[in-house]
């Protein structure tokens, strides 16, 4: 089985590109939906613990622990050392769920993916990326962003060029969305071709 660490900055495209995974039937496990998930259950009481006010009837109030985080950014790591054991944990059982039923290829969607060491335990990577402007525009358009917060994730975030520079495919999705939808095609059938490691070298 051949796993795919798929990546990019906010505001890159990520979505779009996980959807035609989908499409092609490829399965696709997305860090950050997995992370809501825990705000709404496992996560909660361990959030609430570490930032005492940031939960409301048993769910993690995002928008209070953002305010939390903006006041005091050195505490992302108390956070993630929360998030992270347990996403990677669902990812873990996604990997198998899927080895088990036979899968050739899956998607590990995370956004933090060289900065969390994740690259590493994958068999390629892909890099989705934009020009500056339209990254902008899109983040921008985004219910709840303002240029603090977007600051703030950026500078938490390894730059696209890094990220380029490390990926074993970049998909720019700057062109028309039928564009992108093209490219990840093409992309597929070329991943097809190739065999996986890394999940018996490290999920097993």
């Amino acid at each position: 089985m051949l796993v795919i660490g798929l990546t990019g900055s906010i505001g890159m495209g990520k979505s779009t590109v996980a959807e035609q995974f989908r499409f092609r039937g490829i399965p696709v496990c997305d860090a950050d939906e997995e992370v809501h998930k825990l705000y709404a259950g496992a996560a909660v009481p361990l959030i609430e613990e570490k930032f005492p006010g940031v939960t409301t009837n048993g769910r993690v109030d995002r928008q209070k622990l953002s305010q939390y985080l903006l006041a005091d950014p050195n505490r992302f790591k108390d956070l993630e050392n929360i998030i992270h054991p347990m996403v990677r944990q669902v990812e873990r059982d996604f990997l198998h769920s899927n080895a088990n039923s036979g899968s050739s290829m899956v998607v590990l969607e995370i956004p933090l993916l060289f900065e969390s060491g994740g690259n590493e335990l994958v068999d390629k990577t892909i890099v989705v990326s934009t020009d500056e402007n339209t990254q902008r525009k899109r983040v921008m358009e985004r219910s709840g962003m303002s240029e603090t917060k977007l600051k703030e994730i950026l500078s938490r975030q390894m730059s696209d060029s890094e990220k380029k520079a490390l990926a074993d495919y970049v998909v720019d999705t700057s062109g028309p969305i039928e564009d992108t939808k093209a490219i990840v095609d093409k992309l597929i059938e070329k991943l097809r071709s190739l065999r996986g490691e890394a999940f018996l070298r490290h999920w097993t």
